[in-house]
């Protein structure tokens, strides 16, 4: 009895559907033990770290380290005592039927034996045999194509001598109809025939064409019998003859060509969906953070644990949203989901892309609870050792790019949440203040809302509470 065993990319989540292969931390032939890392997987979101479930050595590496594998495929072969031939390690492979993913991706293609697939056990069923009457006039090899085929040959009028049924005429009346639509006439009249009237070179209407030059308003003609010429048109466009001769792209060569990790693979499909499929409404305005401050200077003079801007703005935006329950909420098809605890995404920058990873609960949590857990949280995603709870769901999105001195920005919604908060960075601004000229640290805020389930009031109102909270931190404590 064959002691190998297949080792499959695994599934981790109910959302996963391929993983990428990071990093291979042993090698082919190499035993290790049970609950020893053997490989680093990146998902969507997540690099795991693939252990051993018992003592073994791998036999054969089927995958390749930086290469993405749908669920199910084959990783590598195993054995327990590595006894095995080289033979029966590649019968073994050539036998492997994947699961998961990857067989759906096989079947997909066409990996299935055409004689067994559905399609064709169709067809045949539906062949009927044909039986060609005496007298009709058909060639022997149309006869025997007809037959196979299942063609009704009484209805084909022949095209040979003497209206002889030819072997084209039965493929031709086995081919499905095709039905033709005529869309008008096509304008195949060349851009440049505006210059047709104006004497000048074929070449020097063509550049006219692409350097968008007026050949009428030219007054330089220095080509033969005073057309205008090459020479005339470039020096009108400004383009040297040199400029024409050199490449205008760059050789395939400078071109460096970077597959799309798995990861940013997930954040262009979810941001293409979101902004494909959600109508975003943006509110935006200033908020004063000299309080914000105010309040942090005082922390850092009696603990010295300092939380960031950044933390007392979750902590307002969590009480304002159970204030205004109206914006807690997921969009899911045609249902609005409410949840009763604010759950904070919280956007961190990592080398392999942008992750949210959320803070839960963050209303019972204080501004410098909230500190730590962003700390160690925002840590983890840039490590990718988050766990796939520690940035699934979320009611509640906030991006703060004020640190890169960005003033104002607007974000794009993070589905299926229904709206995201951007910072901007703060700065002194002058404003006006009981009549007079002031100077205040301001910060533009800028509230993106799934208007599917926000109305512009809800999000309003929402929008001049988080202020209030901001510019009045006491509340926050």
């Amino acid at each position: 009895m064959s002691k190998l065993r297949a080792f499959t990319m695994p599934k981790w989540g109910i959302e996963m559907k391929e993983g990428l292969i990071a990093e291979w931390m042993i090698k082919e032939g190499e035993r290790f033990s049970k609950g020893q890392v053997i490989a680093l997987v990146e998902t969507d979101k997540i690099t795991n770290e693939l252990e051993a479930e018992e003592d073994a050595v791998f036999l054969k590496l089927t995958a390749d380290a930086g290469e993405t594998y749908p669920v199910g495929a084959l990783l590598g072969v195993l054995s327990s005592d590595g006894s095995e031939d080289s033979a029966a390690v590649s019968a073994f492979v050539s036998g492997f039927k994947p699961a998961g993913e990857a067989g759906e991706r096989a079947e997909a293609s066409g990996s299935a034996s055409p004689a067994n697939s559905p399609a064709s056990s169709q067809a045949a069923a539906s062949k009927v045999e044909i039986v060609i009457p005496d007298g009709v006039l058909i060639s022997p090899q149309a006869a025997l194509l007809a037959k196979a085929d299942g063609v009704d040959v009484t209805s084909i009028e022949g095209s040979g001598r003497n209206g002889r049924i030819t072997y084209q005429d039965v493929q031709q009346a086995h081919r499905p109809q095709t039905n033709h639509s005529f869309n008008g006439a096509v304008d195949i009249q060349p851009k440049g025939h505006v210059f047709d009237h104006i004497p000048a070179t074929p070449l020097a209407k063509r550049l006219a064409v692409t350097h968008g030059v007026d050949l009428a308003t030219l007054s330089d003609r220095s080509g033969s019998r005073g057309r205008i010429s090459k020479a005339d048109v470039l020096k009108a466009a400004g383009v040297s003859d040199d400029t024409l001769r050199s490449p205008t792209a760059m050789q395939s060569g400078d071109v460096k060509i970077v597959k799309m990790s798995p990861m940013r693979k997930a954040i262009a499909r979810s941001l293409s969906q979101s902004k494909a499929t959600i109508p975003h409404f943006y509110l935006r305005g200033g908020v004063c953070m000299d309080a914000v401050q105010a309040e942090r200077a005082k922390a850092k003079a009696g603990s010295g644990d300092v939380p960031s801007v950044n933390d007392y703005i979750i902590r307002a935006i969590a009480l304002s949203l159970i204030e205004h329950p109206d914006v807690n909420v997921q969009v899911h098809g045609d249902e609005i989901h409410h949840f009763p605890t604010a759950d904070i995404a919280m956007a961190v920058a990592t080398d392999k892309g942008l992750i949210t990873p959320i803070i839960r609960s963050a209303e019972r949590l204080s501004v410098g609870e909230i500190a730590k857990e962003t700390r160690a949280i925002a840590a983890r995603a840039r490590e990718g050792r988050l766990q796939a709870e520690e940035f699934q769901g979320g009611s509640f999105s906030i991006s703060n790019l004020g640190m890169f001195g960005v003033e104002q920005f607007d974000a794009i919604i993070n589905p299926p949440q229904g709206a995201i908060l951007a910072v901007g960075g703060a700065k002194k601004t002058p404003i006006e203040k009981d009549f007079s000229l002031a100077f205040a640290t301001m910060a533009q805020f800028s509230l993106s809302f799934d208007h599917r389930a926000i109305d512009g009031a809800v999000g309003a109102k929402f929008f001049a509470t988080l202020k209030e909270m901001v510019e009045d931190p006491e509340k926050l404590i």
